[in-house]
């Protein structure tokens, strides 16, 4: 059975990287007394600029690349608070008002400790990844994480009202997430997620760094982030990308995913050996009936300007399947449609959940819920995610 992830990371990050830096102060306030408020997060997303207020409620983020950037503020007991922000030469002044959050109910769910353990551990997997990067990556704070399992659904929903802190120790990250929203299902294997993140360099030996500095490279190339720059650079080709429209068209023979899996458990709880391999075999029906169209597209057949500067907007028909030829896949493990003909190189398809999706000069999606990614960029996860500041 082939599997199918969507990442819907909904973060405005930077725009613009030149030479200069700038830098943004400010002081938070609370709105109803006025007050400051000491030991505020004040971060810029998905970067790794970050710092906390003081007790009068002053901060300072020094050495900025100009750039447009989402500037995000929070703090226990207060509504997360959000500003685009365009940072240049000139210092930037901020006055910031926070809302105190209402106290909100959540679903009172009955659960034991085992079935928390099974659900945390589905949502490692799911959000963090199972790659040898994930192995090295441990949870600082693990029941920062809400979590709750819909069984008649089989979806897995997750939140965080602090910060989840993840200590990566394969790329040399502490990653801070505030999750607004994740949810895995296993029904029609799609994962998505969107929130603000952090990204702070571990301390280690020169030695240690080298390590990190390797890795990260390991993680950039071949990424959709290293897709998305060389497309409006306009350098697939000399960066090792080759995109081809994928025809899809659903499945006629295949059953819903809905009825396949309940009559699995049907007759697995029965025991009934039989019935659970037709079952099976029924399940390895193939989701589409697919055509990939052997010419290679160009960066022109893809790739629109749009009147924001800085700002790009990718558009095609069907999918698109981007192959990345510096990376071998010789087992398929990408788990996505291979003709027998075409390189067994790292693929990856992009299916659009409208007429376009928005990225920027970071190589960054920025309009949410508007890409969904199969194949070897699926199995990214955070394991392998870097800032938007990173450059190999």
């Amino acid at each position: 059975m082939r599997f199918f992830f969507c990442f819907w990371l909904i973060l405005t990050i930077p725009a613009i990287s030149l030479a200069q830096t700038g830098t943004i102060s400010g002081k938070v306030t609370a709105i109803d007394t006025k007050g400051p408020l000491g030991k505020a997060s004040v971060f810029l997303s998905n970067a790794t600029f970050g710092t906390v207020t003081a007790e009068d409620g002053t901060f300072t983020l020094t050495g900025v690349k100009p750039g447009q950037y989402n500037l995000v503020v929070s703090i226990l007991g207060y509504e997360t608070y959000n500003q685009s922000i365009l940072v240049g030469e000139k210092p930037q002044q901020l006055t910031i008002e926070m809302m105190p959050k209402p106290i909100q109910m959540r679903e009172v769910v009955i659960t034991t400790s085992a079935n928390w353990k099974k659900n945390y551990a589905l949502f490692i997997r799911n959000f963090i990844g199972t790659t040898e990067n994930a192995k090295l990556c441990k949870v600082l704070n693990p029941h920062a994480v809400y979590l709750i399992y819909h069984k008649k659904t089989q979806t897995l929903e997750a939140s965080t009202d602090e910060f989840l802190e993840v200590e990566n120790r394969a790329l040399g990250y502490k990653v801070r997430f505030l999750i607004k929203e994740f949810e895995s299902s296993s029904l029609t294997s799609i994962i998505r997620y969107q929130g603000q993140v952090l990204f702070e360099e571990l301390k280690g030996s020169e030695g240690q760094k080298k390590k990190w500095q390797e890795k990260r490279r390991q993680a950039y190339y071949g990424s959709s982030m290293h897709f998305f720059r060389a497309l409006y650079q306009q350098k697939l080709q000399e960066e090792g990308f080759v995109i081809r429209q994928l025809q899809r068209r659903p499945n006629p023979k295949r059953l819903p995913e809905e009825i396949l899996q309940k009559k699995y458990v049907q007759f697995n709880k029965s025991n009934n050996r039989d019935s659970v391999t037709y079952w099976n075999e029924k399940a390895q029906e193939p989701r589409y009936i697919e055509n990939l169209i052997k010419q290679p597209l160009h960066e022109e057949d893809v790739l629109r300007r749009t009147e924001q500067p800085g700002l790009f907007a990718l558009t095609f028909p069907d999918c698109l399947y981007v192959v990345y030829t510096k990376k071998s896949d010789p087992n398929n493990l990408d788990n996505v449609y291979r003709p027998l003909d075409l390189e067994s190189n790292a693929t990856s398809i992009i299916t659009l959940y409208a007429q376009y999706a928005l990225f920027d000069l970071n190589g960054v999606v920025i309009s949410p819920q508007s890409t969904l990614y199969e194949g070897d960029w699926a199995n990214d996860k955070l394991a392998e995610l870097l800032p938007v500041d990173y450059a190999p």
